[in-house]
């Protein structure tokens, strides 16, 4: 599933997963959609979740970064950040998006922070900022995930 990529995580969240027998890079990568799209996760904790993501290749017609990619790689990265706070007893299903688009862009690596708005039992949401190579802003993201007790089964998803 596209090329493997090393993901620093806090040590106690590896040592929580690997506990499951969950393979992280697997569970906190950018999935098919995001793998196609080239999205690659830096950094991930709760409090902070870094990716980037190229422009060639999620363009629209008119050459310039497609809305719908900058939409993956926030909900991408908003939703690492969920899972990262509700632990590997929760599963965090996006619930709500909304993504501001500021100014195009036409080539390069675009870069998303996420960072969390609110951590709560149920819900957590998350603000991405997607900025272009000289650092300026292209979109500004807000994701809210539920944050669902882990079903059997859910597990045969995301093990290693």
């Amino acid at each position: 599933m596209g090329e493997q990529q090393h993901v620093t995580f806090p040590p106690e969240v590896i040592d929580e997963y690997a506990a499951l027998g969950v393979d992280l890079q697997a569970l906190f990568s950018a999935g098919h959609l995001g793998t196609r799209m080239g999205v690659r996760i830096r950094e991930a904790s709760a409090e902070r979740v870094v990716g980037t993501m190229p422009v060639e290749g999620n363009t629209q017609p008119y050459g310039l970064l497609h809305g719908g990619a900058s939409a993956v790689l926030a909900e991408t990265l908003g939703s690492v950040g969920s899972m990262l706070h509700g632990g590997s007893s929760k599963i965090a299903v996006g619930v709500d998006l909304n993504c501001t688009h500021h100014r195009g862009v036409r080539s390069g690596l675009v870069t998303g922070v996420a960072t969390p708005v609110h951590r709560g039992r149920s819900t957590a949401t998350y603000e991405i900022v997607i900025t272009d190579e000289a650092g300026k802003r292209v979109c500004t993201a807000r994701l809210t995930c539920l944050l669902r007790d882990v079903r059997p089964g859910d597990g045969e998803q995301v093990a290693g």
